[in-house]
């Protein structure tokens, strides 16, 4: 490896995260949510990892689906925004891909498939969201339906909260209200508990968990909540200084002047830019390390170099480890500053990022 930009990835604390969900309803089965190459993390190689303790695995599509059968994973996997096209139906049979339903047009096609074939599907009811899912008044009679179909070995209700990582918001538990009047009298395990709800909703955890982010050991919210306080951050993103200079006061660094030195500055260039992934939004003063002292980006972020001020890191020369999030500093302070979400910093991370695993 030549370029330093790189991801140190820790199974380990995926692992201990996705226990950590299991604790917290120990009656409960849990899919582990490896959707968008796993936050970022390596699909396979998280899937490969977990595989051995977790009850199924969730993707949002077939192609990501097939991507893990074709690295070996054997166990159930869910496609959690169903299938798109009929034809994707004879291989979500034969690769025990289960499927969400959200629509009267995927229980149509699921009907034409031979009475032999055997598909579980999970049923999304929109208690509120209003992204997808089939409305809380025709939920019952949807759900019956796909129950006599001779192709449907097993119904599990879900359905997707929109605000569960506000804990002062209630509209959580009116979702959970809704959902319930619209299940009433129906046989069958729920699957209702995203990551926030996993970690802060006692109420909302149904029978199948899906955790999501916090396998990843970033927590959902943005103040301060017990259970995600045990999350162990599971990415490490660190790259190299490669150039260090000395500035006066009044001259500027990067694109568009948007920094201007105050005093005599010392100036570090690391190799990692928006082509990596790191938000080109990030303002000045977003937190980095310089050899483990807290630092801070100076200047616009460019395609393939940051600038970070090293003034007060007298020891840092070229070759000193830089780290942009991970064990010791947080993901959720990062994204703050750069005005995104830990989701986006994790998945926006392109291919150019050598992934490392420990």
């Amino acid at each position: 490896m030549s370029r330093k930009a790189r991801a140190v990835i820790n199974l380990e604390a995926i692992r201990d995260n996705y226990r950590l969900a299991r604790s917290l309803a120990p009656e409960n089965r849990a899919v582990a949510i490896v959707k968008a190459d796993a936050y970022g993390h390596g699909a396979v190689r998280v899937a490969e990892y977990l595989e051995p303790e977790v009850d199924a695995f969730g993707v949002a599509c077939i192609e990501e689906a097939i991507i893990l059968r074709d690295g070996g994973i054997q166990k159930p996997v869910l496609l959690l925004e169903g299938f798109f096209d009929p034809s994707e139906l004879p291989q979500l049979v034969e690769q025990n891909f289960w499927t969400a339903i959200h629509s009267e047009f995927q229980i149509d096609q699921l009907a034409q498939l031979p009475d032999d074939s055997e598909l579980t599907v999970w049923l999304k009811m929109d208690s509120g969201m209003h992204r997808l899912g089939v409305l809380p008044e025709n939920y019952a009679a949807a759900y019956q339906r796909l129950q006599a179909l001779p192709q449907v070995k097993e119904v599990v209700m879900m359905s997707h909260f929109s605000s569960a990582d506000d804990l002062s918001d209630q509209t959580t538990l009116r979702q959970v209200e809704v959902f319930a009047r619209a299940t009433e009298g129906l046989d069958g395990e729920v699957s209702i508990a995203n990551s926030p709800a996993t970690l802060g909703w006692p109420q909302a955890r149904g029978n199948i968990l899906r955790p999501g982010l916090m396998m990843y050991g970033a927590s959902p919210f943005t103040e301060s909540q017990e259970n995600a306080a045990r999350l162990k951050p599971a990415m490490s993103l660190l790259s190299e200084v490669i150039a260090v200079r000395e500035i006066e006061a009044g001259e500027s660094v990067g694109y568009s002047a948007t920094w201007t030195a105050e005093k005599t500055s010392r100036i570090g260039t690391v190799a990692m830019g928006y082509g990596d992934g790191y938000p080109r939004h990030a303002k000045n003063g977003t937190p980095v390390l310089v050899n483990g002292v807290r630092t801070s980006i100076i200047g616009r972020v460019s395609m393939d170099m940051i600038t970070v001020d090293l003034t007060d890191v007298p020891n840092a020369e070229v070759g000193a480890e830089v780290e942009f999030f991970g064990d010791n500093l947080s993901i959720n302070e990062v994204a703050g500053w750069c005005d995104t979400i830990p989701y986006t910093m994790m998945t926006c991370l392109t291919p150019r990022i050598l992934r490392v695993y420990g």
